[in-house]
Parts: C-alpha cells; structure tokens; sequence
C-alpha cells in the first residue's frame, strides 16, 4: 500500500501554514492528530523552504531549528513511542541531534548538497534518507529559466544524488527519492513531472511524492485571477495525489492527513 507522510512545519513562515504550528503545545497537539488520523509518518521541520526564502548561510542557524523542533519530537514520543518520525532538514547538525532523539529518517531538501558534512554524518547512522531534486535555492527560483526536459532532468538528477549517496556509504536500500514538486520548477512544468512519475520508479528506489497545497495547484484552481490560497486547495490536493499513486509513489507527503488517507486508500484499491 501506499503510506503517507504528515507535515508538521514548526516555523513562522511556512507557505501553507505559516506560524500555525510553531506554539509548542500546537505543533504537538497537531502532531498526535495526524498520527490518529493515519499518518504513517510524520514529518517534522523547523526552517522554511518556501520559494523566496534565504537558506544555507542566509537561513537560520542550526540552534535555533533544533530549539524549535525537538522538544515537539520528544513529546510526540513520550505520548507515541510507536511513531515514526523523519526531520526535515539539509543540516548535518540537526540531523544527528535529532537521529539521536529518536527521528528514524532525514528528509534533504537539498539531496545532501548543502551541507558537506551531510552526507559523512548520515552515512555513520543507519537511518533512512530522502534526496530531493531541486533546481537551485529558494531565493533563486523566480529567475530560472524552465527547463527544456522537466521529467528527464529530474531523473538524470536524481539518479545522480542517489550514485553520490551511495558512493558515499549510505547503503541504498536506504534512500527514496523526492522529485521536488514546486523546489525550482515553474508552475506548469509540474504537471509533465506528475505525468512522467512512473518513469522515475524505474530508477529502483521508492518513490516520494509532495504535492501538497503547491502554489501550481493554487494557480491551476485561481479565480478571478488571484491563485486559491494554501488552505483553499485541499480537493486540487487530493487529486495530484489521486494521480501520483496510480503513476507509483510509493509515500505520498501532505498536510490534510485523513483526506489524503482516504484519497489513497481508494486509489490503492483501483491499483490492485
């Protein structure tokens, strides 16, 4: 079946939910509810990587996403120690404070690309990884051009992340992969990338697909020419992720957790 991942942003700047769950008592309340509502997974980030936003030496220092983020991971254990809980992160630092607080995986937005010690750090720690295509950073994306191939260049990419992971000792039964929905690419390349998801399966890792709330989702369900908000754009949602489990995402990423649940549950049983 397909196992889907909740995503609980304890920033105040997210995109989709900016601020609502950086209160401690929030973020764990919010947590535990996704957990009873069918998340496989949860999803636990402290810094935003929201198009526009300064990350890598602009972005906030690893302190201050651990002080956001783990007092959140330690009592979502307390209450669930059965959970299974992945940081999102592209710090090394946070990554092996949090491993050690009992996170299982580590979600790289950046495929272990931003920071050098990254890939040492998780390759000395037997925990699942995700790499994430993206084509630049937040604050470039804006001005990259499209590009002329969406679906072979995010293969040839990811394919190319994965080589390096595993050259770098982090075993590939290990790694999924992430095609990056919305990380540099224009609004409506993310349709051919939906489309083509079943040629990135046969790269042979599992498949993660993010689609949740994107702004090309928003953009795709605008009226009156202003893009539907973030909270506006749950049924847009369910249908890409509809889309991506019968094109083989094995692990689909979202916000609305007992929705998506649901949405994959049918689509799982049209599979079979």
């Amino acid at each position: 079946r397909t196992f889907v991942m909740g995503v609980l942003n304890v920033t105040p700047d997210s995109f989709s939910d900016g601020g609502r769950y950086l209160p401690h008592d929030h973020a764990v309340g919010h947590a535990l509810q996704m957990l009873e509502e069918g998340a496989d997974i949860l999803d636990v980030g402290g810094e935003s990587t929201r198009p526009g936003a300064k990350v890598v030496q602009s972005g906030i220092s690893a302190e201050e996403e651990l002080r956001r983020i783990m007092p959140v991971i330690e009592d979502v254990l307390r209450e669930r120690p059965d959970a299974l809980i992945s940081v999102d992160t592209y710090k090394a630092e946070v990554a092996r404070t949090a491993l050690k607080g009992g996170v299982e995986i580590v979600n790289d937005v950046s495929g272990l690309r931003w920071d050098a010690a990254m890939a040492e750090t998780l390759a000395g720690l037997k925990c699942g990884v995700v790499l994430m295509h993206t084509r630049g950073r937040p604050e470039e994306w804006r001005d990259l051009p499209p590009s002329p191939d969406i679906v072979a260049e995010v293969k040839d990419g990811l394919s190319q992340l994965a080589a390096n992971a595993v050259e770098q000792g982090i075993g590939k039964e290990r790694i999924m992969i992430d095609p990056g929905f919305g990380f540099g690419k224009k609004f409506e390349q993310n349709y051919p990338l939906l489309a083509g998801l079943d040629e990135l399966v046969a790269l042979g890792y599992p498949l993660l697909a993010g689609v949740s709330r994107k702004s090309f989702i928003g953009r795709t369900l605008a009226r009156d020419g202003k893009d539907a908000p973030p909270e506006m754009r749950t049924y847009g949602t369910l249908a890409a992720v509809t889309v991506a489990v019968m094109k083989g995402a094995h692990l689909v990423r979202v916000h609305d957790v007992r929705q998506a649940v649901e949405a994959v549950k049918v689509a799982d049983a049209v599979m079979k």
